[in-house]
């Protein structure tokens, strides 16, 4: 069986560096490796994603498919007063996500290995976010959407982001079936943010 990033036992050797990025104006130290998601740096989409969310100061935010860190450490910077879930199916990339959250003094999260929603059945969030697994598959990517909405608060809203040539028209036709109403917050290199809102239960 081939590896991916969304293994949960990565076997690839490792190959620890640090990586430093700017995000949302502010710069983070991040310990990445062999075997997890965009090792080499924050992927372009994290990034558009990370600039592009709105968040109430004290929201409870999910992150599922953490990786090791950014889009979820950077969320839990910008709710001072509330908190952060991270969650990933990828063990190693869940150490290096608890290791960059100690890095960048980021408290206020909680970082659990999980197979997708898995370790917060019965909870439920202001804000989900996820830069979907695409390479896992559509029956994942939207298997994720159908969760994040059990697990949203009336008013509560799903940011995804997801490149127009990996299924960006098919994932919005699925949101606008569970969600109603959808909004293409932005688009850039032919990544698209849709922030999709809870309305009713």
């Amino acid at each position: 069986m081939s590896q991916h990033y969304y293994s949960n036992q990565p076997e690839s050797k490792h190959d620890r560096k640090i990586i430093e990025e700017q995000l949302n104006g502010t710069t983070y130290r991040f310990v990445s490796d062999a075997g997890v998601f965009s090792k080499n740096g924050v992927d372009f989409g994290s990034k558009v994603l990370i600039e592009a969310l709105e968040l109430p100061v004290v929201a409870e935010v999910l992150d599922v498919g953490c990786g090791y860190g950014p889009i979820g450490l950077s969320a839990a910077r910008a709710v001072p007063n509330g908190h952060v879930t991270m969650l990933d199916i990828n063990a190693r990339a869940i150490e290096l996500a608890k290791e960059n959250a100690q890095l960048n003094k980021i408290t206020n999260v909680s970082i659990m290995e999980s197979d997708l929603f898995a370790a917060v059945q019965g909870k439920v969030f202001d804000v989900i976010v996820s830069n979907p697994p695409i390479r896992a598959g559509k029956d994942t990517v939207h298997s994720i959407f159908e969760q994040a909405y059990e697990h949203l608060r009336v008013g509560g809203a799903l940011w995804i982001v997801i490149q127009k040539k990996q299924g960006a028209p098919s994932a919005r036709e699925k949101l606008e079936r569970l969600f109603g109403e959808v909004q293409e917050v932005t688009k850039e290199k032919g990544y698209r943010i849709f922030k999709a809102i809870k309305s009713e239960e």
